[in-house]
C-alpha cells in the first residue's frame, strides 16, 4: 500500500517534469544550439574541401614544371600562395571573428587567383595540355572548386539560420538568457562573381 502511494505521489511530479521537457522543446531551446552544431559542421566541410584543393596543387606544380619549367614566377606565386593559405587555420571558436574569416578567406583567394595564373599558362603548352596527368588533376580541380562553392554555400545558409535564431522569437528569449555567451557567426564575404565557382576548363 505504501508503494502505492508512493507511486502516486511521484506521478504529479513525473508529470510536471514531462510537461517542463516538452515546453522547452517546443518554444525553441534546443533551436539556438542544434543550429551552432550544423553550422560548425559546414565550416568543417568548408575547411575539407579547401585542404582538397591544397592537396591536389603540388601534383598540378610538378606536372606543370616538367613541361613549362621557365614559366617560374607563375609555380612559385602558387607554391607561395598554397603555403599561406594552409597556414592561416580557423576552428569552429573563432567563427563570430570576422576579420580572422577574412584572413582566411583573403588567404584563399589569393591562392584561387594564382592557380587561375597557372592554368591560363598551360594554354600555351600544348604537350601539356594533352598529358593524361594533367587532364585528370585538372578535372580533379574542377570538382574540388564546385564542391567548396557548395560547402560555402550551405555554411552560409547554416550561419544564417544561427544567427536569425538569435535574434527572432522565441529561440531570443534563450539566446538573452541561458546562451546569452552566444556570438553571431560570420558568413563569407562575397567576391565578385564568387556566385559561380572558377572556371578551370580548357
Amino acid at each position: 500500500m505504501n508503494t502505492m502511494n508512493g507511486i502516486a505521489r511521484r506521478i504529479p511530479a513525473l508529470a510536471a517534469l514531462v510537461a517542463v521537457g516538452l515546453l522547452l522543446s517546443a518554444c525553441g531551446y534546443n533551436t539556438i544550439p542544434t543550429l551552432e552544431e550544423q553550422a560548425k559542421a559546414r565550416w568543417s566541410d568548408v575547411q575539407n574541401q579547401y585542404q582538397r584543393r591544397a592537396d591536389l596543387i603540388p601534383n598540378l606544380v610538378a606536372t606543370v614544371q616538367g613541361y613549362a619549367a621557365q614559366e617560374k614566377t607563375v609555380l612559385t606565386a602558387v607554391v607561395e600562395a598554397r603555403a599561406k593559405a594552409t597556414q592561416i587555420k580557423l576552428d569552429v571558436s573563432q567563427l563570430s571573428d570576422p576579420e580572422k574569416l577574412k584572413a582566411f578567406q583573403d588567404a584563399q583567394n589569393q591562392l584561387t587567383g594564382a592557380l587561375g595564373r597557372l592554368l591560363a599558362v598551360s594554354e600555351n603548352y600544348p604537350d601539356l595540355k594533352s598529358n593524361a596527368n594533367f587532364l585528370a588533376l585538372q578535372s580533379q580541380l574542377e570538382g574540388t572548386e564546385n564542391r567548396i562553392a557548395v560547402a560555402r554555400r550551405d555554411y552560409i545558409d547554416a550561419v544564417r539560420a544561427y544567427n536569425t535564431a538569435l535574434r527572432t522569437f522565441p529561440t531570443v528569449i534563450w539566446a538573452k538568457t541561458l546562451f546569452s555567451g552566444e556570438k553571431p557567426m560570420t558568413e563569407f564575404a562575397a567576391n565578385q562573381g564568387a556566385e559561380k565557382p572558377p572556371q578551370v576548363k580548357f
